[in-house]
């Protein structure tokens, strides 16, 4: 086991240099080794960190005469080299980057575009064409690559602007999150323990999360170049088991970042993956059933994680370390302070996850909007908006503030009954609301989706859960639905359920 973790010293203090740029914090591998594996069209090509170099510098150079440093550009491009090279070609002349996605309807490119008023997209033809009039495209794969001097590395402090990042908008309209160079630093530990350690021989990192989220782009693209783990890009605009099996067997892939999503399409498949060393997971806790399931089928104990766009993994689980506990997302990452406050004091009970400030993958605030930046925080707290628990050190997650169940005078947590539910063998994915109730406040309602070809009956449903969770807790209501609505990360949107469930109530 490391006595230091990548970012920290031997104290667990943050290891921060004043001056910082992420670019050359991502580049300082030696220029011959391996930096992408690129299976994104045709057979394998691996991409040197020399090469991935001039790459930037060539897309630096077709820059430099059309913006300025603190300029806002987009970048419209799927898992590639060229996506990588795009962020660090903005970050190395001291712009900031918007990380787009390539799903994305006109409206939701419309709103993240403007608001960050960035009037420049890196992109590609297929983007340039959903990218339509909203920004001048610049397109990153046809831009030559010789002839002059490398570009200097931008002397941008730690604290300097560098990506902006919007939420994927579980709630609310999508903010944008703007970070500092030092948030790749601040992500290191988490990154590394929640895979075991990474980084060590023959590791060689790939998520089948697009690189436009926090979670591709901080949880695997980058870290895995600071680190010198090779990463692997592939496209994969709806994920398939077969090309997932594809990708891990071609590309060399020994680590994985699989949102939960992925991991219930695996076990439903009843998918036998050999030969990895560590798999994460997080957004959403996965349960014991799904966890046991990952060290048969996986050979691998899965590492759940947490943390979200505003400051990212603040807590992780290590099977090198430690056995995983059900229902709990592993314990802080050295290098921060997690709390479960009510009101503005820690407390032993269930209450408001928060980050004390100065963690280095906090942001620096909400893009022009100060007043939602100052309510996100209490005190030297950064609020997540989660409610939690402690277990000891390992943290329980209870739910969203505003997702939390509240039922003849019990507040119920979703995430415990939506476990419980994954567990039938019928189930395929479910979400977990309240209903409005005059005689209980609100029923717990379930909305679910079952596994192809097969029935089930609600009462069926309803026995299970009160077999194994309290007799308060179960689903008093039970719904079944085709699909269920997801953000383009793979989350339950639960507040368009909650609508729903509202609406039944009328």
């Amino acid at each position: 086991m490391r006595n230091t973790l990548p970012g920290l010293d031997d104290q667990g203090r943050w290891d921060v240099p004043a001056r910082l740029n992420m670019a050359r914090q991502c580049l300082s591998q030696p220029a011959s080794a391996l930096a992408v594996i690129d299976l994104t069209d045709g057979p394998r090509r691996d991409v040197s960190y020399g090469a991935l170099g001039e790459m930037v510098d060539g897309l630096a150079r077709a820059l430099l005469p059309r913006v300025q440093a603190g300029d806002r550009v987009g970048v419209l491009l799927s898992q590639s080299p060229w996506c990588v090279a795009a962020h660090l070609a903005i970050w190395k002349i001291g712009a900031i980057s918007v990380p787009l996605f390539k799903l994305f309807k006109h409206d939701a490119l419309a709103s993240r575009v403007l608001d960050a008023g960035a009037a420049l997209v890196l992109t590609d033809a297929e983007g340039a064409i959903l990218l339509g009039d909203l920004a001048e495209p610049l397109l990153a794969d046809q831009i030559g690559l010789g002839g002059d001097t490398p570009v200097d590395f931008a002397d941008t402090a730690a604290d300097d602007p560098a990506v902006l990042i919007y939420t994927s908008g579980t709630t609310g309209t999508p903010k944008g999150a703007l970070h500092a160079h030092r948030v790749l630093t601040g992500h290191l530990p988490g990154v590394a323990t929640s895979h075991d350690h990474l980084g060590q021989a023959g590791d060689c990192l790939w998520t089948p999360a697009d690189w436009a989220w926090i979670g591709g782009l901080f949880d695997v693209a980058m870290p895995a170049l600071a680190l010198g783990v090779p990463v692997v890009a592939a496209r994969m605009a709806k994920f398939d088991v077969d090309e997932c099996e594809r990708i891990i067997t071609q590309g060399d892939v020994r680590n994985v970042f699989f949102p939960p999503t992925a991991l219930r399409m695996l076990k439903a498949a009843d998918a036998r993956i050999g030969g990895l060393r560590s798999v994460a997971s997080g957004g959403e806790p996965l349960g014991a059933e799904m966890l046991a399931w990952g060290r048969t089928a996986l050979g691998v104990e899965i590492n759940e994680f947490y943390g979200q766009t505003e400051c990212n993994m603040v807590a992780s689980s290590c099977g090198a370390q430690y056995a995983a506990r059900s229902g709990c997302i592993g314990k802080a990452v050295r290098g921060f302070e997690v709390a479960v406050l009510e009101g503005d004091m820690p407390t032993d009970g269930e209450g408001d996850v928060a980050i004390r400030r100065g963690a280095a993958s906090m942001m620096l605030g909400y893009w022009q909007r100060p007043e939602e930046t100052a309510a996100k925080f209490r005190g030297d707290w950064m609020l997540t908006g989660d409610r939690g628990m402690w277990e000891g050190d390992f943290l329980r997650f209870v739910g969203r503030d505003d997702d939390v169940i509240t039922s003849s005078g019990y507040r119920i947590g979703p995430a415990e009954i939506e476990d419980c539910l994954l567990t039938h063998p019928a189930v395929a994915t479910v979400g977990v609301v309240g209903k409005p109730d005059a005689l209980r406040t609100e029923v717990v309602k379930a909305y679910v989706v079952l596994k192809q070809g097969m029935q089930v009956q609600a009462s069926d449903l309803q026995n299970w859960v009160k077999d194994r969770l309290a007799s308060y807790s179960y689903p008093r209501e039970i719904a079944f639905l085709d699909a269920l609505p997801m953000t383009v990360t793979g989350k339950v949107i639960r507040r368009e359920l909650k609508a729903r469930a509202m609406a039944e109530k009328l």
